[in-house]
Parts: C-alpha cells; structure tokens; sequence
C-alpha cells in the first residue's frame, strides 16, 4: 500500500492502536492480503511493535499474509465432509499442486485453503472454487477441476503472451 493512501487510512482512524483490526481489514479489502511492508508501516506509524500486529492479525482466521492466488480454492473438513472423504479430497489437493493449506502455487494461480465448515453438509463431500460450490465431490472430479483450472491458465498466460508480442497497429 502507498504511503499516501496509508497515511490516509491511518487519519481515518485516527492512529489510534485501539483501531488495527479495522486498518487491518481495509488493507486487505484492498490489496488482498496484509505485505510486510504494510506490517512495518502501520507499526511506526501507531507506534506499536511488528509482532503486536502479527499477533493480533494471526489470531483472526480473515487475515492472510500472503497474496492470494487468481482462483480460491477450499476443501471442507467438517464432520459431514471428513465422513464422506473431505481428506482425500485435502491429499489430492496437496498431491496435485503440491501446496498445503492457506499456501499459493508458485505462479500465483490458485490458492488452496482447509476449511471447517462451508455450510454444504447435506451434499457432502463439499469443494469451493472461486466461490462455486461443487457438491458430492470425488477425487477423481477433483482431479478433473483442477486440470480445467490449470488449462484456463494456460489458454491466459498464451493469450497474454500474444497480446505482449502483438506488434502495435498504427
């Protein structure tokens, strides 16, 4: 986040100490996650330590520190999922991308995220992808969806990739 826009954000809330988990939320509502440089800013700016913000932000399940992925990835482990498969769901997932939990493949594609509970339990075992609910899922349609998010990626990289060596019509 730019020093402007901070500075900004930090009057509106009067840089008060009391008010870090709302300047921490409207960082992440709009860079997507809370950088370290973020951290470092709002640190010397409230006049509180680094691993205070850390360890307020890490209490709370909402913050992440890591940029998220273009596609969001969730696999339920909930009771009704963890019964109907929801781990190998969960070992797939890591075989496949070889991420784990809460991490982002390293060309910043998909993030992959374990959840207790996505509110699905009738149609278990339950994924979520970019906000999508696919229900009674198997490994084997795990397997399926996630091959089809990796050629959508592909087909954009190609197509960026074009666009950048297209030469400029005049």
């Amino acid at each position: 986040m730019d020093q402007v826009a901070l500075t900004r954000l930090m009057r509106e809330n009067d840089c008060d100490p009391g008010n870090l988990i709302p300047i921490l939320q409207r960082i992440q509502q709009l860079e997507g996650y809370i950088s370290e440089q973020s951290v470092r800013q709002i640190a010397r700016m409230l006049k509180i330590s680094e691993n205070h913000i850390y360890g307020v932000a890490s209490f709370y399940s909402q913050f992440r520190f890591q940029k998220p992925g273009r596609h969001h990835l969730k696999v339920c482990l909930g009771t009704a999922c963890h019964v109907q498969g929801g781990v190998h769901l969960a070992q797939e997932v890591e075989k496949q991308l070889n991420l784990r939990s809460g991490e982002t493949t390293p060309d910043g594609a998909i993030d992959y995220e374990e959840v207790a509970c996505l509110g699905c339990c009738a149609q278990a075992a339950v994924v979520e992808i970019d906000g999508a609910i696919y229900a009674k899922m198997t490994t084997d349609r795990l397997v399926k969806k996630l091959k089809e998010l990796r050629s959508q990626e592909a087909l954009l990289s190609e197509a960026e990739g074009q666009s950048l060596s297209a030469p400029a019509s005049a």
